[in-house]
């Protein structure tokens, strides 16, 4: 597969060419990359305008996907949350309400997204019993529900999945079901850009979503800040026709050549031997994933390039991180109750055995984690207006009865623990000590 992209940027590093143009360090430096860092000049195309190698690039990531259209952000799914969710609300029907009904355990660019747009979430809470904030499983069932018990439609069902975890929500269930009920889907899936290139693909583009986000740079190699927008051919044709003017509206208008160029070269190797080193990593991960069961870890179901460990008993999952650490491994996240790594092709055999030798025996069994009581609190003022209103930051403790500020959330994507605009109560401020949260942003009185 060619690469546009990657090769202009080095055919013009090899020029020559006396840089009278930004960016300022003019193709030399001491990172050693910047000979390929440019900016716009003749024959580079623009994001937000392209019709030249950046196009072309974008139209190869779409093949590979099998999607409708395909954009390129440089400034990670952040971006491509906030676009797609003005394309939803530009869409809506006349008359509809701003009404995006989401699982709770949305990324915070969700919720600066509401306060930037003006619309108010309808929340999907965690189906059964929840031990931790990360998650938040919902089934089609649930979804249909809640649907029915609104007054109409909303304009869209949100969901994120993977969760930071790893579950994998059954997508296809529910497409059909907010299908059925005449709205549409939108997946935050961040975590899972490289799930269409299993042997049986997971991603939500093949699960019936309508559009989605993926952060290619979590999972694929790409640098950091790469993603993708991803529109379904069967989502309504003004997603595609405005796609590029929605991604402006939230972008830099200065994006990372080097990004867009991993993101080129990524094409490269989704088209070559992706999916045979994708399929040989996973089958490593899964024995993997055995052994540390037969030695009584707690191994947490998920996406398969992801080991979530349950915290065993007398050790919390921040202390586990700290004891790797010791042995030259770093985790991708530790709470008080879970330990979260992720893995990739790019992940050595070595590496992984390193890995099990410094993990061993879980030191104790696991205790069952007890259901933390969400804080269901009471929405008194729009998300749009706590969000923009002055703030202060007091203490935890101090906290209960006010009214959120900024949203407080141990980790994203999870749970908020309390949004912008809900008033904090008992449960909320529990929360936040349970996970050593000591303080927050609330509404200046």
């Amino acid at each position: 597969m060619d690469t546009p992209i990657a090769d202009f940027v080095r055919s013009y590093a090899a020029s020559g060419t006396a840089r009278f143009h930004m960016p300022g360090h003019k193709g030399t430096g001491p990172l050693g990359c910047e000979a390929l860092d440019i900016t716009e000049i003749a024959g580079a195309d623009s994001l937000y305008e392209a019709e030249g190698i950046i196009a072309q690039s974008e139209e190869n990531a779409r093949r590979l996907f099998g999607t409708g259209r395909t954009l390129y952000s440089t400034e990670g799914s952040s971006q491509c949350i906030r676009a797609m969710l003005q394309l939803i609300l530009q869409n809506r029907k006349p008359g509809m309400a701003p009404v995006i009904l989401a699982a709770r355990n949305v990324h915070k660019a969700f919720i600066y997204a509401a306060a930037l747009l003006d619309f108010q979430p309808d929340w999907l809470w965690p189906e059964g019993d929840s031990s931790s904030l990360l998650g938040c499983p919902i089934c089609a069932e649930g979804v249909a529900r809640a649907m029915d018990a609104l007054p109409e439609p909303p304009a869209a069902v949100y969901i994120t999945s993977p969760d930071y975890l790893g579950n994998l929500a059954d997508i296809e269930a529910i497409a059909q079901a907010v299908h059925e009920r005449g709205s549409l889907l939108a997946v935050d899936n961040a975590h899972g850009a490289y799930l269409h290139f299993l042997e049986s693909p997971l991603h939500p583009m093949d699960l019936g979503a309508d559009i989605c986000c993926d952060s290619a740079h979590k999972t694929l190699p790409v640098l950091t800040g790469g993603a993708y927008l991803h529109i379904s051919k069967k989502a309504p044709a003004a997603f595609a026709r405005n796609a590029r003017q929605a991604m402006a509206l939230f972008g830099s208008t200065s994006p990372s050549y080097l990004t867009m160029a991993s993101l080129d070269l990524c094409n490269a190797y989704l088209a070559g031997d992706c999916r045979k080193e994708l399929a040989g990593t996973v089958e490593k991960i899964e024995e993997l994933k055995a052994r540390l069961r037969s030695r009584s870890w707690k191994v947490e179901p998920s996406d398969p390039l992801r080991l979530s460990l349950r915290a065993p008993g007398g050790c919390t999952g921040r202390e586990l991180a700290g004891r790797l650490r010791e042995k030259g491994i770093e985790c991708e996240h530790a709470d008080r109750d879970y330990l979260v790594l992720m893995f990739t092709p790019a992940n050595s055999r070595e590496e992984l055995e390193r890995l099990e030798r410094a993990l061993g025996s879980a030191p104790a069994p696991c205790a069952a984690a007890e259901p933390l009581p969400l804080a269901k609190g009471e929405q008194v003022m729009s998300v749009r207006r706590a969000m923009l209103s002055p703030q202060e930051t007091v203490p935890v403790r101090e906290a209960l009865g006010r009214v959120c500020g900024a949203p407080a959330v141990a980790c994203p994507p999870a749970v908020p623990i309390a949004v912008s605009g809900e008033r904090i109560g008992r449960e909320a401020v529990e929360l936040f000590m349970h996970y050593g949260m000591e303080s927050v942003d609330v509404v200046k009185e």
